[in-house]
């Protein structure tokens, strides 16, 4: 078989790789073999973001998108036909810092400096993506920025003060990339691109027995899947990206998800949101949050921003995790995919796709092309909740989720709760939707509710949380959603959470939620 060319802008110019294993890393490529060691390599799992680097690719309107991710859980072949941008690109002609290496020195954010390269590419990402006079980012923005960063010696306030100092102009001109530029040597990146295989509808790299299959197009995409049902499905490689750095695993041919625009788009009419598999899980929430603005906060602390940048939520849900963090607002949310082999098209509630501990109902050579969810009812009250040891960038110890139609009368047409880490599966509440359905939302029904949680579920301990911890922290999340929807004085979120501050709370309280924010622990 031909190996085939990996083509990718890097350092001003066009940067070809032949002849790697697919699932050689980016950070590796960056460091073994082109000696590029800004960029540091740290956890190798995605959680430190001493790797820190930002892609760019062309949106669907043709105009450059940014995004920090990961360095050492994606694949070198992902970069095809995309614009990778290090530590190094940020060096000004003249040899000066660019603004927001500027801003970090004269903050003084830096100690050790092994973080900091990582932390630059966060805030060069924040700072291309904020544009001119748009004013300066907030303070919870720029924790959201920071979210996949760690530091452990220098803190972070003053990062926090440099991420604010870069946009000052009286300290720092201005300095943009020209997006103009790359979006046409893009353009022409693609048209004269060399990574082809079979065709230009089903391209690909093949190294020693395993192949690197990136179709463009949705049918060549079911077609290879057909034909190579023992293949392995790569989206953002979040977790496949682990099996390879932390496992060792040699995962044979792989088709990738990232260039199939179809598996990418986003799509609503009167009664529904459809979902592409392939769209990044901080796209999907965005769009999820336009009609259920309850998923703000489950948003915020699903993993890190260049995680939520890098995975997708369709790779989240055939992934199937137990403590998987979309699946029980999706389940709640009686969420319906679409599943594909080579021409057919079926849909299944996502209620009947998961068949035990990390299995589900796909057919050989069978893919999730996509998921939908219906638009609010006016009466629905919605809510989520994230229980974990950290407030970012944490598995959950519980993951719970519900969805209740009440009627004018006050009592409930329908109740849909879904948990995560509660069970070998996200899992609905059988026996607690029972206990609700028909009566009123009020304390005798959400008691009776709770107490048939322990029919539901007999949770295991673990390293994250006792079995006893668990459910009783399942029980008092349905008592706290009540609190939070009953019709009699409904409690205030900063009434219930423990990381809303009201207006006015002293320094220490802001400072940890800087600190929170950005993954330690006030």
């Amino acid at each position: 078989m031909t190996t085939q060319t990996i083509r990718f802008l890097h350092r001003g110019a066009v940067h070809e790789v032949r002849d790697l294993p697919p699932t050689r890393t980016v950070l590796q490529h960056l460091r073994e073999d082109l000696r590029a060691c800004g960029t540091k390599e740290g956890c190798a799992e995605g959680d430190c973001g001493a790797c820190t680097v930002v892609v760019g690719e062309l949106d669907g309107d043709g105009h450059l998108a940014l995004k920090a991710v990961n360095a050492c859980i994606q694949f070198l072949p992902t970069l095809d036909g995309r614009a990778l941008y290090t530590v190094e690109d940020l060096r000004q002609p003249n040899g000066a810092l660019h603004p927001v290496q500027q801003a970090m020195v004269d903050c003084h954010g830096s100690q050790c400096g092994f973080c900091t390269p990582g932390f630059v590419m966060s805030l060069w990402a924040m700072y291309e993506n904020q544009p001119a006079g748009a004013g300066l980012p907030t303070r919870e923005e720029i924790n959201e920025a920071l979210s996949g960063n760690l530091c452990r010696c220098t803190g972070y306030r003053p990062i926090i003060e440099a991420a604010l100092r870069m946009f000052d102009e009286a300290c720092h001109p201005r300095v943009a990339l020209d997006r103009a530029g790359v979006e046409a040597e893009l353009r022409a990146l693609q048209r004269t691109g060399t990574f082809e295989y079979h065709g230009p509808d089903a391209r690909g790299a093949a190294h020693g027995e395993s192949t690197f299959y990136a179709p463009r197009t949705l049918e060549a995409f079911a077609a290879l899947r057909a034909a190579h049902p023992d293949a392995r499905v790569l989206a953002g490689s979040t977790d496949v990206g682990l099996w390879v750095t932390k496992q060792f695993r040699d995962l044979g041919d792989l088709i990738y998800t990232g260039n199939v625009a179809e598996l990418k788009s986003v799509s609503r009419d009167a009664q529904t949101l459809t979902i592409g598999a392939a769209v990044p899980l901080e796209e999907a929430y965005a769009a999820l949050a336009i009609d259920y603005p309850e998923l703000a906060e489950l948003w915020a602390r699903f993993a890190s921003l260049p995680i939520r940048n890098a995975g997708t939520l369709g790779g989240n849900v055939a992934n199937g995790s137990p403590i998987g963090d979309s699946m029980p607002a999706l389940l709640a949310l009686d969420a319906t995919l679409v599943l594909r082999r080579a021409t057919r098209v079926r849909t299944l509630p996502l209620a009947a796709f998961y068949t035990g501990y990390q299995k589900n109902a796909l057919e050989a050579g069978e893919f999730v092309e996509a998921i939908r969810v219906s638009r609010p009812a006016p009466a629905l009250r919605f809510r989520t909740y994230k229980v974990s040891k950290r407030y970012d960038q944490d598995i959950s110890a519980v993951c719970a989720a519900f969805a209740l139609d009440v009627r004018e009368d006050g009592t409930l047409a329908s109740a849909r709760i879904a948990y995560g880490g509660m069970a070998a599966i996200p899992q609905r509440a059988a026996h607690a939707e029972a206990a609700l359905s028909g009566a009123r939302w009020d304390a005798i029904s959400v008691q009776r509710a709770m107490d048939a949680l322990a029919t539901d579920f007999r949770p295991l301990t673990d390293m994250r949380a006792s079995g006893a911890y668990r459910l009783k922290v399942a029980r008092n999340l349905l008592w706290r959603c009540w609190l939070e929807t009953r019709e009699d004085a409904p409690l205030a979120l900063c009434d219930v959470n423990a990381f809303a501050f009201a207006d006015g709370d002293d320094e220490y309280a802001q400072d940890g939620q800087d600190n929170a924010a950005a993954g330690a622990t006030p």
